[in-house]
């Protein structure tokens, strides 16, 4: 009865506290960050949660189960900043804030808790590709920081907002992935010339 009771909260359990299957989505993420797809198990994400052996095959029975909560939990976390940024920017005015907010999401995705959960993510992204239901999941949704983003570079004369805001997030999240990989800091001068490809064309410049 107490775990129909948890799940029924729609991820907040007793007194505000994270459901059951929200831990264990946590604990999977740091699982898969620190040991990767091989070192994800359900006793390993037991230990990490500092649940009892058993508690997570209870919740989430196959491997499959497990992927999918992680991912879903994932997407959450991620869209959840994204909309925090966009609401906290609401409307950028020039390339130098436009390329600040870049820097500061690229800091969240590349310090602590947040590089962790990017090197969940592009485990998972690999995953996707032979799990049709992962890459659904995986799918770029709409968020404030996204539409501040686009809202942007349509101020600007951009002529396909929609598909420049893509291909511009499409490469940051392709320069977070190589930072993560071959470390190094990203400069300023880098996510300057992303922008300045977005914006090329754009009211005949």
């Amino acid at each position: 009865m107490q775990r129909d009771e948890e799940q029924g909260q729609g991820g907040a359990g007793r007194a505000g506290r994270p459901d059951r299957r929200t831990v264990l989505a946590d604990a999977a993420i740091g699982v898969l960050a620190d040991a990767g797809v091989r070192g994800l198990t359900h006793r390993a994400v037991d230990a990490a949660a500092g649940l009892p052996i058993g508690t997570t095959s209870a919740y989430l029975r196959t491997r499959q189960a497990l992927l999918t909560a992680l991912v879903r939990r994932l997407v959450e976390l991620d869209q959840g900043e994204l909309q925090a940024m966009g609401e906290e920017r609401v409307v950028v005015r020039s390339v130098d804030e436009l390329v600040e907010g870049i820097r500061e999401l690229m800091r969240h995705r590349l310090t602590g808790e947040g590089r962790r959960r990017s090197l969940a993510r592009y485990a998972c992204a690999v995953e996707s590709v032979r799990d049709p239901e992962l890459r659904e999941i995986l799918v770029p949704r709409e968020n404030a920081g996204r539409a501040v983003v686009r809202a942007f570079l349509a101020t600007q004369g951009v002529t396909d907002p929609d598909g420049r805001t893509a291909t511009l997030l499409a490469c940051i999240d392709g320069l977070v992935f190589d930072r993560l990989v071959g470390g190094g800091e990203t400069g300023t001068d880098e996510i300057q010339g992303l922008v300045a490809a977005a914006l090329r064309g754009a009211n005949g410049g």
